[in-house]
């Protein structure tokens, strides 16, 4: 893995005196001459595997799907075969070149977690869509690797049946830690990942190793117990696919550990000890908007489709849609022990969504007594149309 910040540019200079060694061959020349364009577009590291190298993922990948692992993601359970071998997905595809961009957070992603007034969003979630910022550059890079070469490409951001992670630690970019995500020694938790599928064949790098040890701070840290053992992720327990994938009720076990997570979850990211080797993020697209730094329920509570999508527009929050966001947010006011919020929570017992009133009966009755809350529920229940609402009730 060639890292390419700002922070070490004599990698950048040591490309360039490769590039005037008679030494090296066509094929190295065309991948560091590809080092340093990468490094002109804004990518924070580039590394080149080859497409038969993560076989070892793919069993993990089968356990994975065969235990359930991936909840109501079907996607990831369609074709596994074109997911574990690039070949598979592109039978031309000779070499893979990975690329990072780091995303560092210029603050601690856990201190918001105590302002129970507030809601938490993940850290790579406050700023632009990172799939729109990446794939322009991406599609950049392999439009100058075309005209560079003459090759054939293709290019994934995060939307494809690609095993990015695997193939960044084959690539040298970092390695899957304990918690399934990518750890680097350069840029900790943080990096956004990116691939390029090529028909060129290029130097390969060398893979990345387990530096994790006896560490299991991610493990340990987990509020919901989401790691049923090391290097494997249980996803109907993790936050993030709770507040992000799940399209249904929250179930009730997991509610009060949410806290005031209303979209994503960094604790396993941001309590990783390499991370005191990480650098906050330098594009600006990607810094958190200063409004969904610490953002108050209240105000969240009170969005309407339209404001939902004023609020988030950029922003990769918008792909849940307002109802599923709202019923996050009265998860997270059910969580905040503050009284003055049960009024945000009895407002949208009439909302249109089921799903939204159904977390609104759940909140509404973490935050006021139990004699209220039943004069509530025995009017509710006689002319509330929905089964799971009406559930809700009589379970709170």
């Amino acid at each position: 893995m060639l890292r390419i910040a700002r922070r070490t540019p004599h990698r950048v200079r040591d490309t360039k005196k490769h590039l005037r060694s008679k030494e090296f061959s066509v094929s190295a020349v065309l991948k560091a001459s590809l080092a340093l364009q990468a490094s002109k577009l804004g990518f924070d590291c580039i590394g080149v595997t080859d497409p038969g190298a993560i076989a070892g993922a793919a069993r993990h990948f089968r356990e994975f799907l065969e235990t359930s692992g991936h909840g109501d993601m079907d996607w990831l359970a369609a074709n596994p075969e074109r997911r574990t071998d690039p070949r598979v997905l592109w039978p031309g595809v000779r070499s893979v070149i990975m690329l990072g961009v780091n995303y560092g957070p210029d603050e601690d992603p856990l201190v918001i977690l105590q302002q129970r007034t507030r809601g938490a969003i993940s850290v790579y979630a406050q700023g632009d869509d990172y799939h729109d910022l990446i794939k322009k550059r991406l599609k950049a890079l392999a439009r100058w690797l075309v005209a560079s070469s003459g090759c054939e490409v293709k290019v994934f951001v995060d939307t494809a049946a690609v095993m990015e992670k695997p193939l960044a630690q084959a690539a040298g970019l970092g390695w899957q830690g304990k918690h399934t995500n990518l750890v680097s020694q350069d840029f900790g938790s943080w990096l956004f990942l990116a691939a390029i599928f090529t028909s060129a064949d290029l130097p390969r790098d060398a893979a990345d190793t387990d530096h994790c040890g006896s560490c299991q701070a991610c493990l340990d840290i987990c509020p919901t117990a989401a790691f049923p053992a090391p290097y494997k992720l249980d996803a109907r327990r993790c936050i993030s696919y709770l507040t992000i994938e799940s399209k249904g009720p929250i179930p009730r076990e997991f509610r009060k550990a949410i806290g005031n997570r209303i979209y994503g979850c960094d604790d396993c990211l941001a309590v990783c000890p390499w991370n005191k080797f990480a650098e906050a993020g330098h594009e600006a697209k990607l810094t958190a908007r200063e409004e969904l730094r610490a953002p108050d329920l209240a105000a969240l509570a009170r969005l309407d489709d339209a404001a939902f999508r004023s609020l988030f527009a950029k922003s990769p929050v918008k792909r849940v849609g307002r109802d599923r966001f709202i019923r996050n947010v009265l998860i997270a006011i059910g969580n905040s022990n503050d009284r003055a919020l049960a009024v945000e929570a009895e407002r949208l017992l009439g909302d249109t969504s089921a799903l939204v009133r159904g977390a609104a009966v759940w909140a509404l009755s973490q935050l006021i007594g139990h004699a209220e809350f039943e004069a509530l529920a025995a009017d509710a229940i006689g002319t509330e149309g929905d089964d799971a609402v009406r559930a809700e009730w009589r379970r709170a």
